[in-house]
């Protein structure tokens, strides 16, 4: 389903002329999926689990996507069952090329036209954030990033995830749109009463809820969409 009209869909939500602080996902959300960083940031998260717990390629890979799937990011996992420090972590996995991400100017002008306060919600860091924004040429266009270490290391969707991004910028859910490519992301947020937009990613556990009433509106192209429902 493609949702290009102005109003919500999934019985929630509200219309999009009401909202007044947009919040963007970076990962696979701002970037298309063909860019494939995560492919990279996989690789270097395994060569880290096997240094730090020495394991071997495959085992490493095991215990990636058990943590992922057990704590909502590896980092997590290797934090609470394994004491590790997140910085070393995180400025370890993030240091990939980014020349595969192109120059977006369609989304950079569509956002830019967005009335209120636009934002970026990540389990990354907020200098990984910032490179690939300079990638798109979103810099400028962003008003603040609420990156992993700012949600005390508990990642998305931990619900304390969206409360401090509510808490340290001072807006209310209910005027609030979340944009996530990983539909599962998008329940606490709903929850919360902001209105949610997935945009379709087909992987399996990027998908996983899509068809669920949380979800309120549906996206095919993150930049068509927000030229159409941007004010000219």
């Amino acid at each position: 389903m493609s949702v290009t009209m102005n109003v919500p869909v999934g019985g929630g939500g509200r219309p999009l002329g009401e909202i007044e602080t947009w919040i963007f996902d970076l990962d696979n959300t701002l970037y298309p999926l063909a860019c494939n960083l995560f492919g990279q940031v996989e690789e270097r998260m395994a060569v880290f689990i096997m240094a730090e717990l020495d394991v071997n390629y495959d085992e490493a890979h095991r215990v990636r996507r058990d943590f992922f799937t057990r704590h909502g990011t590896t980092l997590r996992g290797l934090m609470v069952d394994h004491g590790v420090h997140p910085d070393r972590f995180l400025d370890y996995v993030h240091e990939i090329d980014l020349s595969g991400i192109p120059a977006d100017p369609a989304l950079a002008a569509a956002i830019n036209r967005l009335p209120g306060r636009k934002l970026v919600f990540t389990n990354s860091t907020a200098r990984h954030a910032e490179r690939v924004m300079e990638r798109i040429g979103l810099t400028g266009h962003i008003e603040a990033v609420h990156d992993i270490a700012a949600c005390a290391y508990l990642p998305k969707p931990h619900p304390n995830a969206y409360k401090s991004l509510t808490k340290r910028y001072g807006f209310g859910p209910e005027t609030a749109l979340f944009v996530e490519d990983m539909a599962r992301n998008l329940a606490p947020a709903a929850a919360m009463g902001m209105t949610t937009a997935w945009v379709k990613n087909p992987l399996d556990w990027a998908r996983a809820g899509s068809d669920q009433p949380y979800v309120h509106y549906v996206i095919d192209h993150l930049a068509a969409w927000l030229d159409r429902v941007a004010p000219k």
